[in-house]
């Protein structure tokens, strides 16, 4: 049994081969109301000279199959709200409403129901709307009894507050917000550990943490400059998406405490190099400050901004 992604039949390289046709396609609907470029947690609209919306979509994957097994799809439905929030704030945007889309080859509408109230409860503690949504279904196209959710979140910023990356410097202080845990990344792989075998939902579904509250109150404290959603891809893949040209981030691995669902991967055979590629390891957020205002975070200081260097390293 392989205890890598791409064995579990998921290639993180797959989007990078394909991205230039991608971004050929979207560019050629750019609009002048258009504020920021493809690449981003969330893509970025002007509404007028002041205000600028950001608007990100996801879905909570192949994790929904173990939530559905485990009847644990209420933490699914907040593992959807809460990841669509966390992109959007990632630009310092207030989420305004979210849009949501449930599809299977036959509904349950109990299931249906989990998976709102679950979103709902997230979005009531965030002050974000659902505005409605879509259920659909697609007998040809979804596995007998499986289930998909996705969504569709919109936030709002003043231009004056947006948080792009652009004043990240070498020297600067990489914080790391705490993960709930796997979040809603690697379950492919999850999966194929388990088998068919029982597992743990306490300790491998934890639904995903939103971090509106934190970019709070680490704003109150810090001049933060950027932030990042550590989502599928790790640190690696995600930190240096926010991150202006020659400049990259080293990071000490050892600086934060881990959420033994790691430890739980480490067991089955996953190596710590996988491990990083694939999963946020214990750090959800990533947000780069001053070093002067990394005292004031409230959140372990896990790395640093250098110049020179290519991505993240790890010390």
């Amino acid at each position: 049994m392989g205890t890598a992604y791409e064995d579990a039949g998921v290639s993180l390289g797959k989007a990078e081969v394909v991205i230039d046709r991608l971004r050929a396609a979207v560019e050629s609907t750019r609009t002048p109301g258009v504020a920021a470029d493809l690449g981003g947690f969330a893509g970025l609209y002007a509404l007028d000279d002041d205000r600028v919306l950001a608007a990100t979509t996801d879905g909570v994957g192949t994790k929904l199959i173990l939530a559905r097994k485990a009847g644990r799809l209420r933490d699914a439905g907040a593992d959807l709200a809460a990841h669509c929030i966390n992109d959007v704030s990632t630009c310092g945007a207030d989420p305004l409403f979210l849009l949501d889309y449930v599809a299977s080859a036959q509904l349950d509408l109990g299931q249906v129901a989990e998976l709102v109230e679950g979103a709902a409860e997230v979005c009531r503690d965030a002050g974000c709307a659902i505005l409605g949504g879509e259920t659909a279904e697609m007998p040809d196209v979804y596995a007998a009894g499986e289930i998909d959710f996705v969504g569709t979140c919109v936030g709002v910023v003043r231009r004056d507050e947006l948080i792009d990356g652009t004043r990240v410097v070498g020297g600067d202080a990489v914080i790391g917000l705490p993960s709930s845990g796997l979040h809603a990344n690697g379950f492919t792989l999850v999966r194929r550990l388990i088998g068919d075998g029982g597992f743990d939902a306490d300790l491998l579904l934890s639904p995903t943490r939103c971090y509106r509250d934190e970019i709070r109150r680490l704003r109150n404290g810090c001049d933060v400059r950027a932030l990042a959603h550590i989502t599928g891809g790790g640190i690696p893949g995600n930190l240096p998406r926010v991150l202006p040209d020659g400049l990259g981030a080293q990071i000490d691995p050892d600086s934060w405490d881990r959420h033994p669902a790691f430890a739980w991967l480490a067991s089955h055979g996953v190596s710590e190099e996988e491990q990083r590629r694939v999963f946020n390891l214990g750090i959800g957020m990533c947000a780069v400050v001053p070093a002067s205002d990394a005292g004031n975070a409230g959140f372990p200081v896990i790395g640093s901004i250098e110049a020179g260097v290519e991505g993240v390293t790890f010390l």
